[in-house]
């Protein structure tokens, strides 16, 4: 059984034989919170639970948005939280300085679309920053592959994420090249893309871990970087 407090014990195992590294949530947390600030105004596209709303919380004004909030209550302060569709977001143009963005680009259908609408709410020099998995990486490879119905119970067996929450996956938005398109396309402008690895997605056993490590020590080369599973990145409206 590989369950997340497993994964997150092997991670902290990793990161003090790897000076240097984080995993991809820290990246992506500490890109956030370096554009949170008083006057900030932040939108949170798939928030989830709205983690980056609780934080904001007393510094910047924030809000979550996604498509639904069904069994969230009592976990989450709903009065910040909007419900809809990203392809068409109920906010004035120019509303947000900062969209932060994790565990949603892969799920895009019509990624320009959802794009689009960002570069509208954001306002000049505001940044997007994201979270979400390299289509080149072996784990999103396996996923693409293998049906939907088994997607979800492997969902549940590894993570006991309900079905209701494990939407339905695309990658239409998941490689750099894709990003700088569709972004660009948009009207966004790179500013930073990371490739960040993490050995913990074989360590179903020690065996299973020791191949992972393997791995990210293969991929730590310059030209094998694009095949590290997440990327974690910034891009600016001019």
């Amino acid at each position: 059984m590989l369950d997340l407090e497993r994964q997150e014990r092997l991670r902290a195992r990793y990161a003090a034989a790897t000076p240097g590294w984080q995993a991809a949530t820290m990246v992506y947390d500490a890109l956030v919170r370096a554009h949170i600030g008083p006057e900030a105004a932040i939108l949170d596209a798939g928030c989830g639970q709205a983690g980056i709303v609780a934080r904001a919380r007393g510094r910047a004004r924030a809000v979550g948005f996604d498509a639904t909030f069904a069994g969230y209550h009592g976990a989450v302060d709903l009065t910040d939280l909007v419900c809809g569709n990203l392809e068409a977001l109920p906010f004035a143009d120019r509303s947000f300085t900062l969209i932060a963005s994790s565990w949603v680009f892969e799920h895009l259908a019509r990624p320009e679309r959802a794009f689009a609408e960002f570069a509208r709410v954001l306002a000049p020099g505001g940044r997007l920053v994201f979270l979400t998995p390299n289509a080149h990486n072996y784990v999103t490879v396996a996923n693409r592959l293998a049906p939907t119905r088994l997607q979800k119970a492997l969902v549940w067996r590894l993570y006991r994420r309900a079905e209701a929450y494990t939407f339905r996956t695309h990658y239409r938005a998941n490689t750099h090249r894709d990003l700088d398109r569709l972004l660009s396309a948009a009207g966004f402008r790179r500013e930073a893309l990371h490739y960040v690895g993490d050995p913990t997605y074989l360590a179903f056993n020690e065996l299973g871990y020791r191949l992972g490590v393997l791995l990210e020590r293969l991929t730590d080369h310059a030209r094998l970087q694009q095949f590290k599973v997440h990327l974690v990145g910034v891009y600016q409206r001019p």
